[in-house]
């Protein structure tokens, strides 16, 4: 990793997530009375807690809106959940101001083109393995793991170590 990269992921006190392709793989689960069902990953989970026990703020911005993601917020105690957020930089700039932040303080996790105006402002914009050609080019970094498969955790990693807090949570779990 780059010095650049060091510089931007140190300012970083809040990661906001797209839901579809980023905290799942993208597919979306329909049964037959309609009702939409959503996988999610354990280590991307426990690593927002760990995020969170860090310091940092969390948040999901999703341009669709489901149940399940509302729980999975619910369950994680994720900071602020924005839902039907389409376009997103309404949304965004709500954050912002929530959290009273400025953008080279935000780390955005995407995926697909609705994401790539939240790229350009984030100050730490990163893409998962499975993104958009077109949003991997707007990225500072690119994700080994796919969404819903990791990219999450490894990002949280990424900013923990970066900003030296990651030796610290490990200690309780005597690594």
């Amino acid at each position: 990793m780059n010095a650049r990269i060091r510089e931007k992921i140190k300012n970083i006190k809040l990661l906001i997530m797209d839901v579809d392709g980023v905290l799942t793989n993208g597919d979306i689960v329909l049964d037959e009375n309609g009702k939409e069902t959503k996988v999610f990953n354990v280590q991307d989970g426990f690593g927002i807690v760990l995020l969170q026990r860090a310091g940092l703020k969390t948040a999901i911005l999703s341009a669709r809106s489901a149940g399940a993601v509302t729980a999975r917020a619910k369950d994680l105690k994720i900071d602020v959940i924005y839902q039907d957020a389409y376009p997103k930089s309404a949304a965004y700039q709500s954050l912002l101001s929530d959290f009273n932040l400025k953008d080279d303080q935000v780390c955005f996790i995407g995926d697909d083109l609705p994401d790539i105006e939240i790229l350009k402002k984030a100050g730490f914009s990163v893409a998962v393995e499975n993104a958009a050609e077109e949003v991997k080019e707007k990225a500072d970094y690119i994700t080994k793991c796919k969404g819903g498969c990791g990219a999450v955790r490894e990002v949280i990693e990424l900013i923990l170590k970066t900003q030296k807090k990651w030796a610290a949570l490990l200690k309780k779990y005597d690594v």
